[in-house]
């Protein structure tokens, strides 16, 4: 099953069950891959679709943090259901261990000797384990490897 059918699936049978927040979350999930759908002027694949999940998730987070710092905790919490329901559409993200090591990996495969060519290295593991890496913790791991 692909992922799109996944949502459509999921969201209707949130729908029928009464899960409100689910349905919510779904709704504007769904509603943001058919913008990227009519951005492109096509179907998208499964990793252009975990790439707009992902893009999801991180903006939960970030909101998160705000309202955290705000003091708005309340909201913060409603912000972090909707991360969860999001979560459940992204692979599982790599643990520090594996991320060191496709770095080191990816660096010695590339024979990447400097910080010019960083991009590489970044932009070979972000294509290899897509969705399942942060980025700033994936950019700070390569800049550190790098440049020691």
């Amino acid at each position: 099953m692909s992922l799109s059918e996944r949502l459509e699936k999921d969201y209707l049978t949130a729908f029928k069950a009464k899960k409100t927040d689910e349905v919510a979350v779904l709704r504007m999930l769904k509603a943001a891959v058919k913008n990227k759908q009519v951005d492109l002027r096509r179907e998208l694949t499964d990793s252009e679709i975990l790439d707009v999940v992902a893009k999801q998730v991180k903006q939960r987070q970030e909101s998160i943090d705000q309202f955290r710092a705000a003091g708005r905790i309340d909201l913060a919490e409603i912000e972090e259901r909707e991360h969860l329901i999001l979560r459940a559409y992204l692979p599982t993200a790599l643990s520090p261990q594996e991320l060191e090591e496709a770095v080191a990996m990816t660096i010695q495969t590339l024979g990447a000797s400097g910080m010019k060519d960083m991009g590489k290295v970044m932009n070979a593991i972000l294509g290899e384990h897509a969705g399942r890496v942060d980025g700033k913790e994936l950019s700070a791991l390569v800049r550190a490897k790098l440049s020691s």
